[in-house]
Parts: C-alpha cells; sequence; structure tokens
C-alpha cells in the first residue's frame, strides 16, 4: 500500500434526479465533465446507493403492499407501518433485534442494519407512498458501472456504492460500503511492522469503508444532492474484492 500523504475528495455537479432505466456510467461521464474534471488511472468513484438503486428500479409504492401475518405482528410491536415491515422481512434473512420504531436485521446480503437499509427520503413530496429497497448486488452493479466507464474513458478506476449506516455502540450515521468493484474492501495488515518494528498480529483495514465515510462527508445527508464523489489519491494496492469480505462470519461474532 502506498504511503499517501494527500487525498482529494469532490462532489461533482450536475447530477439531475435519477429515474428508473438511468445509465450509471452517463450521469458519472456528464458530472465529470459538469465538474471539470477527466478520470484518471487509480481514482474511485463513490456513488450513492439512492442513485443506484432507483436506477435499476428498487422504488416500490406501499400500497402495492400486502403484509403479512408475521408483519401485521411485528410491526404493532414496533409501532411501525406493517407494510414496511413487510418489504423489511422480505428483504431480510432474520430479525436480530425489534424495539420501538426499529427494527434490525439481517439484510440478504449479510449487512445487519436497521430496517434493511430501506429508506423514504428524497423520493417526492412529503406524504408519498414509496420506499427505496438496497439495489439486488451492489458488486455486481459496481463491477457492470467501473466496465461501462473503462470502456468508454479508457482508464480503469474503482467504484464504490455507499450508504449511510447508523453503528452499535455509536451515536451518528456513517458512510458505509455496499459494494466495490477494483478496490481491496478489506486490507490485511498483519505481518508488517510498526514504526518500532513490532510485528502487527491483528491489524486489517476496512479500505472501503474508510472511503465511504469521506466521500459521504461531501455527499451530505439532506437535500444537497451531491450523489456522486471522485476520490484522487486514495492509496490502495489494485485488487479485485466483495463487500462480503468486511462482514464478520457469524461464529466470530461475539453479539449475535
Amino acid at each position: 500500500m502506498a504511503h499517501a500523504t494527500e487525498m482529494a475528495v469532490k462532489a461533482l455537479a450536475g447530477v439531475p434526479i435519477v429515474n428508473a432505466g438511468d445509465d450509471i456510467a452517463t450521469l458519472v461521464t456528464d458530472a465529470l465533465a459538469a465538474s471539470g474534471e477527466n478520470l484518471q488511472a487509480g481514482d474511485v468513484i463513490v456513488l450513492a446507493q439512492k442513485i443506484v438503486s432507483k436506477a435499476e428500479g428498487r422504488r416500490v409504492d406501499l400500497k402495492t403492499v400486502t403484509p403479512s401475518a408475521k408483519a401485521l405482528e411485528l410491526a404493532k410491536a414496533t409501532s411501525k407501518d406493517p407494510r414496511l415491515v413487510e418489504l423489511i422481512l422480505s428483504e431480510s434473512t432474520g430479525v436480530v433485534r425489534a424495539v420501538s420504531h426499529v427494527i434490525v436485521v439481517e439484510h440478504r446480503l449479510g449487512f445487519v442494519m436497521a430496517n434493511a437499509g430501506i429508506d423514504q427520503s428524497n423520493l417526492g413530496a412529503a406524504g408519498h407512498d414509496d420506499v427505496l429497497l438496497l439495489p439486488k448486488d451492489p458488486d455486481a452493479s459496481s463491477a457492470a458501472i467501473r466496465a461501462a466507464l473503462r470502456q468508454r474513458i479508457g482508464v480503469d478506476v474503482a467504484v464504490l456504492i455507499i450508504d449511510s449506516v447508523g453503528r452499535a455502540w455509536r451515536n451518528g450515521t456513517v458512510g458505509m460500503a455496499l459494494g466495490v468493484s477494483g478496490l481491496p474492501a478489506l486490507l490485511d495488515l498483519r505481518g508488517r511492522a510498526d514504526l518500532f518494528g513490532r510485528t502487527l498480529q491483528s491489524s486489517e483495514l476496512g479500505l472501503a469503508d474508510e472511503v465511504a465515510a469521506a466521500a459521504s462527508l461531501v455527499m451530505g445527508q439532506a437535500d444537497e444532492g451531491r450523489p456522486i464523489v471522485l476520490m484522487r489519491g486514495v492509496p490502495y494496492a489494485r485488487g479485485e474484492s466483495h463487500v462480503q469480505d468486511l462482514l464478520r462470519p457469524r461464529g466470530m461474532d461475539l453479539f449475535r
């Protein structure tokens, strides 16, 4: 891994409201042009999950959802919309914890997260019944967008899809990687020496999550409308990976 002392993080301009069927690679190239930027080898393009989900048609109208008996029971216990609970259950492999207004689940992709990552923000005027699910396969989406950019521009970059999530033991949300292509999700630093020559025994760096958190700062969390970020100078060794590399196996999880 290179020892970077400087890194540029820039939210790109000119990104329109995204609709089902829109081409994300085109959105990226248009935003690069609007921002006066050109891709360089080694750059990282970071995409907000929301625009990928919208483009992939992952928007659902709650009026089309019929809650099951299990969803009705869980909705009553958590004071949540039974239709939303039905979607949460359908996107999950199991409920980890359910309390008032919060359902923590193991998402079908392996993430442990609140409400299966389903979101209602920035989908229209207040009072709408639409929600947005996570992409079906964020790693595959990242790889497809990366390939499209490489074909059009002739430069190989890394692509991340990220979302803002809450964390156990700490308040506040941070950016987290949901999909990755062209960037090691997890860097194994074991065997390296520290400043005093001591061999690192257990150090692993969640590189994709570190990149996601940095990009999330310039994306914003509300009405900023900056869902595409260009990062330059990210230190990493080129290679393929999967976001599942970041997921702790159940057998190593001390709290489940």
